[in-house]
């Protein structure tokens, strides 16, 4: 569907609601941002701390996407690679339980540092994120309809941006500038920047995870349900809109194998995914089964999504609702179902508490990948693959943000029965940890544009981007960015990366990876800096084996990742100070105020040093 369609269509859609739109009071603002997910959070909130007017758009009337939508275990592999605006929010979180149940509680435990919260905990940390910023205005249930934009050379630009309510009424915000947090890139289409859906070929960007052959498949959605089997806050299932029984008899067999031992288990032979551990509340956070044999994830039938109309995205919606929750109806209610599955289902359920405007059913889809930008850069497979030299993943000196989860596809075909067959184009790529580069926020072809939800890459590329930890990270860089981009009154293409990296150690966002030197160390901001220019590199020695994560803790969880820290106290030893004389000189540092390797001089000092010397 083109973009014009789409506007036609939304049109339409209101005319045909008799919702003839009103005008309301336009407004001017520094930066927009559209989407209150994480990651449209994240930038609004960077963007306001910077100084700017920001209004925030949310096109329905819940904040935080998917985190308050039922993905309560934050997709991450090590606690180190957590820091900034994910940090901050995961650290809220934590308060809260200690702070209503005690430090040493149970709840502070289950949350995992904060990173497993329930829906309701993790809404109300959001909302207090953005009531703390004074030049952030939060506005709900409003859609984007059109844009407004002039061209000028060799970039286009957006001048306001037009948004309707359920009423029809309007409103039409100018703004310096714009930042789409939509996990869908809504507005980034719609501004006429290039884009793509589905998987690129595997020649196209030299990815072996990629197919041989480029196509329109799409990684899979399913639903992240919130379940309890706390009776006091156990609600019974009902049976979804359009339920038909013959649709869901298929899985007895699939129940007779010995692939399927229980209904909710964790993290295989089951139907629906219980993660361990439990959640705060006795809550658990369900999901589809990796290469298992009955799946919640549905590819193919969210091919509509990325450039649908919202009639047609409900219309997915209520179709992957009616599976998932049709299928947990059909176990604990059919007759067929052997007794031992159906008792067991029958103690599960939604959870009372949460949800309360949607019958208890998470309120947002769980879309994992929709339209993908075209942009300055396209991050690919080989942006988060070992170095040729090293024990770290691919520099980019460019950096505005890290990872360490890896390249993670839940299938994007289905072959076979529904129930009993096989999913293809699934793979799971453990990588070291890795950077992210300022490009793929950026279009080519609008200059006062920033996309930190829909960002720049490949298929297998965005495999690694589409974590919500990872989002949060692209969206507070996107904030500052932006904010840049209206004190300096320059594109955003034009932003100085090393003022955007300051402005990010200061907010305590990490830009690479250190497994040893951490958000609130008073050594952070100096050991981004050095790591930004290059000075954490080779800092093992030549042979050191390579191991992509750290000892597992639990589940996907695992201890920091080896050959990741700089040691500071570690004492400087002769090759490295040389090799770190030349990176000082390369970046203006003055070598006269740096210490010399004497035996005694240690890593930490030497940093410490450069950064003072740097900052004058």
């Amino acid at each position: 569907m083109s973009r014009c369609t789409w506007l036609v269509t939304t049109l339409i859609s209101f005319v045909s609601f008799g919702l003839v739109p009103n005008a309301a009071a336009d407004s001017n603002v520094d930066v927009m941002v559209y989407g209150a997910t994480p990651s449209g959070i994240a930038a609004a909130v960077a963007a306001g701390k910077s100084g700017q007017s920001v209004l925030l758009v949310e096109p329905s009337n819940r904040i935080g996407g998917l985190v308050t939508s039922g993905l309560s275990h934050t997709d991450f592999h090590s606690l180190e690679s957590l820091s900034g605006a994910f940090l901050d929010f995961a650290n809220r979180v934590e308060t809260h339980y200690a702070e209503t149940f005690g430090v040493d509680s149970p709840q502070v435990k289950a949350s995992y540092h904060g990173t497993f919260g329930e829906p309701k905990v993790n809404l109300a940390a959001f909302h207090a994120l953005l009531n703390e910023q004074p030049r952030v205005e939060l506005i709900h249930q409003h859609r984007l309809t059109t844009l407004s934009q002039t061209e000028t050379s060799p970039r286009n630009r957006i001048e306001s941006a037009t948004l309707a309510d359920p009423q029809g009424n309007t409103q039409t915000v100018r703004a310096k500038v714009f930042i789409d947090g939509s996990y869908e890139g809504d507005l980034m289409a719609m501004a006429g920047v290039p884009w793509r859906a589905g998987r690129e070929g595997r020649d196209e960007h030299g990815e072996s995870l990629a197919p041989e052959t480029a196509d329109d498949q799409l990684q899979a959605y399913n639903f992240r349900f919130i379940m309890t089997q706390d009776e006091t806050n156990r609600v019974t299932p009902v049976a979804p809109p359009g339920y038909r029984r013959e649709d869901f008899v298929g899985v007895l067999d699939a129940i007779e194998s010995d692939k399927i031992q229980r209904v909710f288990d964790y993290p295989s032979k089951c139907i629906f995914k219980a993660h361990l551990p439990v959640l705060p509340g006795g809550k658990y956070d369900i999901n589809d089964v990796s290469r298992g044999l009955v799946r919640l994830s549905l590819p193919g039938k969210n091919l509509g999504w990325p450039d649908g109309t919202p009639e047609e995205r409900q219309a997915i919606h209520a179709e992957h609702l009616r599976d998932q929750v049709g299928l947990l109806y059909f176990l604990q209610n059919d007759l067929e179902v052997p007794p031992e599955f159906r008792e067991e289902a029958k103690l599960w359920g939604w959870c009372r508490d949460e949800f309360l405007d949607t019958d208890h059913l998470p309120p947002q889809l769980y879309v994992r990948e929709a339209r993908r930008m075209q942009g300055v850069h396209v991050y690919t497979q080989a942006d988060s693959e070992y170095a040729a030299e090293g024990t770290r993943a691919k520099f980019h000196p460019d950096s505005i943000a890290m990872a360490d989860y890896g390249n993670n596809c839940h299938g994007t075909h289905h072959e076979g029965p529904r129930f009993g067959g096989k999913h293809s184009g699934e793979f799971y790529n453990p990588v070291p940890p890795y950077q992210i580069p300022y490009g793929v926020l950026l279009p080519k072809e609008v200059d006062n544009l920033l996309v930190p939800g829909a960002v720049s890459s490949s298929h297998v590329g965005f495999c690694a981007l589409r974590l919500e930890p990872v989002w949060m990270s692209l969206g507070q860089a996107a904030g500052h960015a932006a904010a840049l981009a209206v004190q300096h009154d320059r594109p955003v293409q034009q932003v100085d990366i090393s003022e955007l990296q300051h402005h990010l150690h200061a907010d305590g966002s990490a830009t690479i990876y250190v497994s040893d030197v951490l958000p609130g160390s008073p050594d952070f901001t100096a050991v981004q800096w050095w790591g930004a220019a290059g000075g954490l590199l080779k800092l093992y020695p030549e042979g050191t084996p390579r191991k992509p994560r750290g000892k597992r803790l639990h589940g996907q969880y695992s201890e920091a990742a080896p050959w990741h820290a700089v040691e500071l106290d570690k004492t400087l030893d002769a090759d490295l100070e040389q090799r770190w004389r030349a990176l000082a000189a390369s970046i203006g540092v003055p070598l006269d105020v740096l210490p010399q390797a004497n035996g005694t001089t240690t890593r930490g000092e030497f940093i410490r040093a450069a950064s003072a010397a740097s900052s004058q």
